[in-house]
C-alpha cells in the first residue's frame, strides 16, 4: 500500500495523463468527424468504428480522469471499463483488419498506445487506490 504522499502524487499523475489523453483525443477526433473533407482525407484510410470509440471514450477519459483525481473509486471503475472497452474495440478492429479492411498504420500505433496507456493507469489506480484491498475487506 502506498503512502499518502506517494499515493497523492500517483493520483495526481494518473489524473493529468487521463484528462490529457481525453482532451488530445476528442480534439484529434471531432476534427476528423466534423470538420472538413480535407481533415477527412489527410485521415487516410481511417475505420470510423475505431474512430467515433476513441471520440467517445476521450469523454469517459476525462471523466475517469476527475474520478481519480478526486480519489474516487468509480474512476478506478471507470479506468478498468475504458482499457477493456479499448481492448475490446482493437480486437474488433484486428478482425476488420485480417478480413481485408482498409486502415492506416497509425491507427495500430494510437490503438496499442492507448491500450498500453489505459492498461497502466488502471493498474496503477487499482493498486493506489487500495480498491482490491477494500474489495477483501468486504463482509
Amino acid at each position: 500500500m502506498a503512502t499518502g504522499k506517494h499515493r497523492g502524487l500517483w493520483s495526481w499523475a494518473m489524473s493529468l495523463v487521463a484528462i490529457a489523453f481525453g482532451l488530445l483525443t476528442i480534439k484529434e477526433g471531432g476534427a476528423v468527424l466534423f470538420g472538413d473533407a480535407v481533415a477527412r482525407i489527410s485521415a487516410g484510410d481511417y475505420v470510423p468504428f475505431v474512430l467515433w470509440f476513441n471520440f467517445i471514450a476521450g469523454f469517459a477519459y476525462v471523466v475517469a480522469g476527475i474520478g481519480l483525481w478526486l480519489q474516487r473509486r468509480w474512476g478506478v471503475w471507470l479506468a478498468v471499463a475504458i482499457a477493456a472497452a479499448t481492448l475490446l474495440t482493437f480486437a474488433v478492429f484486428g478482425v476488420h483488419t485480417f478480413s481485408g479492411g482498409a486502415y492506416e498504420q497509425r491507427t495500430v500505433v494510437a490503438m496499442s498506445l492507448r491500450s498500453l496507456v489505459w492498461i497502466a493507469i488502471s493498474f496503477i489506480a487499482w493498486r493506489v487506490t487500495g480498491v482490491s484491498s477494500s474489495a477483501r475487506e468486504a463482509p
